[in-house]
């Protein structure tokens, strides 16, 4: 795909991640890519992979091509700051974007007026529009107040230059549900799912609300950064297999296989009734 560096050269001992990031022919063609920016983004890729120890069973190659995803996308490779990290998926580094990160993209654009998403707690829901379909909200004043009452939801807003807006709201249980059916990886304690349901609740709604309604043309740097998301090196979904074209890629293969109609966080978002 494109940004890829190089394949791993001939070598007669396994190379780390330092020994790639210490070699000048490797980082010129980082440089090629990133110019001013390589020494920042080698130093994040290092500190990344000093972090977790599950990185040393990746190739490093493949850990310096998903890190390279986010820095196309002039995202930081730092979990901390919840724009873009790359977590370990067996043996396989895979990139993740956070809401956040879509925030910034959307910002960057010039196209959004007004961009967020936000929890929606118990008492706050108090009926729905009927001629626009709009989910009325009263939202508690007081943060102490607030923050005692359950969560119940999570939605997403956007509001563009040009005046169009839209929303998207979701159930706790409809975000369980749709994270349970199309995230192989649910299950498992260490998912970010169970980790992290605030973070993956967020940018699953605000995702979904700018794949469906948000203007988005096939080069824009939004449309990159979905396609990106969740992605390892290859542009391949080990979580969440799908057929897309990533960056000129193949749509797939012709046999029909029965992960190819899945619909993921990143996928246009189902009729209304099929969110369930």
């Amino acid at each position: 795909m494109a940004n890829e560096i190089v394949k791993q050269p001939n070598a007669k001992r396994t190379l780390t991640v330092a020994d790639y990031a210490h070699d000048d022919g490797f980082r010129k063609r980082i440089e090629e890519t990133l110019g001013k920016r390589t020494p920042q983004f080698i130093s994040s890729v290092l500190s990344l992979v000093n972090t977790n120890t599950n990185f040393q069973k990746c190739n490093p190659v493949d850990i310096f091509n998903t890190c390279l995803m986010a820095a196309s996308l002039d995202l930081p490779i730092n979990k901390d700051l919840g724009q873009a990290w790359v977590i370990p998926y067996g043996n396989q580094p895979q990139l993740q974007i956070g809401w956040k990160g879509f925030v910034q993209l959307a910002q960057r654009s010039g196209l959004f007026k007004t961009i967020n998403t936000t929890d929606v707690r118990e008492g706050e829901i108090k009926g729905r529009d009927r001629l626009s379909g709009e989910i009325v909200f009263e939202w508690i004043d007081d943060d102490a107040e607030r923050a005692k009452a359950k969560v119940v939801g999570y939605i997403a807003f956007f509001r563009l230059t040009n005046g169009f807006e839209k929303s998207l709201y979701m159930t706790v249980d409809e975000l369980n549900a749709h994270g349970k059916k199309y995230s192989k990886s649910f299950g498992r304690s260490d998912a970010l799912w169970k980790t992290d349901f605030h973070a993956m609740a967020s940018k699953t709604v605000l995702k979904l609300l700018l794949n469906r309604y948000a203007p988005l043309s096939v080069d824009s740097i939004l449309r990159k950064a979905i396609d990106a998301d969740q992605a390892d090196a290859d542009g391949n979904y080990m979580d969440n297999p799908r057929n897309i074209d990533v960056d000129g890629a193949a749509l797939g293969s012709s046999e029909e296989s029965e992960n190819a109609n899945e619909i993921v966080e990143g996928d246009i978002l189902p009729d209304d009734d099929e969110i369930e």
